[in-house]
């Protein structure tokens, strides 16, 4: 009885030993400029933060990309570097620390190859292991006011959600406001989006998108834009991403109290900025101009500029001001409307 025992602990050592030591050499490590490390999941990089959780603590670490000084992966990541390659692989720091391997295939293509890069090179990694969820992305905010005067009620509500692959991302959004006061129409906005991007050579995309817009200060009951175009990273690093984008737009707009529709074709340019090197800090802007092509001399405008505080628990506090301009608004419509908005909200 005492031989089958230690028979059946030895097979179970031997079954185990490999199963340990793989688990151990999907581990991932960092070292850091002030010589102390880290050996846990990296869960990702972006926006020149890196999240890394280990087994003994409760809660995920984020560090700061500029504050690591070498590297090492077991974990099989989707790599984006500053110039806009995407690639599948391995990540490990050589002699010289300042320079990586890259271990795997470019994004999209088979072919196994090394490459050699920095850190600072590296602007975005997430597991390749990882679900659903873990690509995706989430935050909802909202705000509310209340004045004795008038009994005024405003509220306001922000959604923001989208997906990750290899190659391409999804994104969605949702902005409400509606404010309520006596003796005074309802005032109602309510704006949403939906985009789709995928990912070319050299920082490079293609790039579509649906708008919806609504809102009582340009007697607007709902505009539809189609945008179909592509763009470019400007500025692709870990601490700020700068887009250029341009294409052409369909506009369909019906109007308050008002049977006429107009459909108009467009052009846009735009210009997408984020700021996140700042801090506790996020500033993000995105410009957007649309000349028409069928109706001579008319133009329109949309400017978003938001800045975002981070609390502890993910949490954070939003100011945001949002201006849309058209020189030829409905008959009862005004040229520009303008929301400026406090919100707390929490992140996924």
């Amino acid at each position: 009885m005492f031989m089958r025992v230690v028979k059946l602990a030895i097979f179970v050592a031997m079954f185990m030993i490999p199963i340990i030591t793989m688990a151990q050499s999907n581990k991932d490590t960092l070292h850091f400029k002030n010589r102390n490390s880290i050996i846990g999941e990296i869960k990702s990089l972006d926006k020149g933060i890196v999240i890394v959780e280990t087994d003994y603590s409760d809660k995920d670490f984020n560090i700061e990309w500029e504050k690591v000084k070498s590297i090492k992966t077991g974990t099989i990541f989707l790599i984006t570097l500053t110039n806009g390659l995407r690639f599948n692989g391995t990540i490990e720091s050589t002699g010289d620390s300042s320079k990586l391997l890259l271990k795997g295939r470019k994004a999209g293509n088979g072919a196994e190859e090394t490459l050699e890069s920095k850190l600072s090179e590296i602007v975005y990694l997430k597991g390749l292991a990882s679900d659903f969820w873990s690509r995706a992305y989430a935050n909802v905010d909202f705000g509310l006011d209340l004045t004795k005067a008038n009994n005024l009620i405003q509220v306001n509500g922000r959604t923001k959600f989208g997906y990750l692959a290899d190659k391409w991302g999804l994104d969605f959004s949702f902005d409400a406001l509606r404010s309520m006061q006596d003796s005074v129409d309802a005032t109602m906005r309510f704006e949403g989006n939906a985009a789709y991007t995928y990912y070319l050579p050299k920082d490079w995309l293609a790039w579509a998108s649906i708008n919806w817009l609504s809102n009582t200060e340009q007697a607007l009951q709902l505009r539809t834009t189609a945008k179909l175009g592509a763009g470019k990273f400007l500025i692709h690093t870990n601490k700020k991403y700068w887009k250029a984008l341009g294409g052409l737009s369909l506009n369909n707009e019906t109007f308050s109290n008002e049977t006429s529709k107009r459909t108009s074709l467009e052009g846009f340019v735009g210009s997408d900025l984020n700021l996140f090197d700042i801090g506790d800090l996020n500033l993000s802007n995105s410009v957007f101009v649309y000349p028409s092509f069928t109706e001579g001399g008319r133009w329109r405008s949309d400017v978003k500029l938001d800045v975002k505080y981070d609390f502890p628990k993910d949490f954070y506090l939003r100011v945001g001001v949002t201006v849309n301009y058209d020189n030829r608004p409905a008959e009862k419509g005004k040229e520009t409307d303008y929301v400026l908005s406090f919100s707390v909200g929490w992140e996924l």
